[in-house]
């Protein structure tokens, strides 16, 4: 029987019980994709982070109950923040590689921890008879990014009054859907659906941001932003667009420590 570390880390709140929870496993090499995905299921986040130390970096990976995915940032800020606390505490930039998104920093400062991420590359697409179903608001706009489209409404109560149709989500070609609009009291507020990996609502979607900061960033002539997910849960979110970058920063509470026990490997 091997047994390996995990944490459970609230992700962009300064509190347990809201944000984002996400599992991180720490692991001295790589598991396979098969004990690693049963891992992520059996957790039943949204999403469980794995990392491997090397020399001048943390290689990542992310996986939701249902498949590994390419890029995922409350897990990533997770991982920071369990490295921060446990392993490398005077660390006060943390880079990970990922194979399938590159080199990724976090930079902390004060508390927060301020993930680097690639812009995403959107371009706006017609709203068809699917995108428009998929919720029980019309849409204004529709953009189509790398993983996700982002639908544009009109106001704050649109979306956190919004009802996801999951069934028909699934359909999508797509990781998920963000639904976005202006804020009253931020800069812009959003949600997350994606139901097609195994994720009906993210709490908190970092990864979600690459895709809202570069549109909200033009929308509103501003560099940096402040930004809130409306989930039941909620997060608190300060962005900022530098050209082919994104920062993403938010706080972090620890809300579980403890192992698990796996067959050798």
């Amino acid at each position: 029987m091997h047994s390996t570390p995990i944490f459970q880390i609230d992700a962009f709140s300064a509190t347990t019980f809201g944000g984002n929870p996400a599992a991180v496993c720490p692991l001295d090499k790589w598991l396979s994709d098969e004990q690693l995905l049963n891992i992520a299921a059996e957790n039943n986040l949204s999403e469980t982070a794995f990392y491997v130390k090397h020399a001048e970096h943390y290689a990542i990976r992310w996986f939701t109950p249902a498949v590994e995915v390419d890029l995922c940032g409350h897990a990533t800020l997770a991982a920071a923040y369990v490295i921060h606390h446990f392993e490398e505490p005077s660390q006060q930039q943390i880079t990970f590689h990922s194979q399938r998104s590159g080199y990724l920093h976090v930079n902390v400062v004060d508390g927060l921890f301020a993930l680097d991420f690639p812009t995403d590359q959107i371009e706006k697409t017609d709203l068809t008879d699917l995108l428009i179903e998929a919720t029980n608001a019309r849409p204004i706009e529709a953009y189509r990014g790398k993983t996700d489209y982002m639908l544009v409404f009109s106001s704050e109560k649109e979306i956190a009054e919004l009802i996801p149709n999951l069934q028909l989500m699934k359909e999508i070609d797509a990781r998920g859907i963000i639904v976005t609009a202006r804020g009253d009291n931020q800069d812009f507020v959003s949600r997350f659906f994606g139901p097609a990996v195994g994720v009906d609502e993210d709490p908190v979607c970092g990864s979600a941001h690459s895709t809202l900061i570069p549109y909200w960033s033009q929308k509103l002539g501003k560099q940096t932003l402040t930004a809130r997910q409306l989930s039941k849960r909620g997060g608190e979110l300060y962005c900022a667009h530098q050209k082919d970058r994104v920062e993403i920063a938010g706080r972090a509470a620890l809300y579980l420590r403890g192992e698990i026990f796996l067959p050798e490997y």
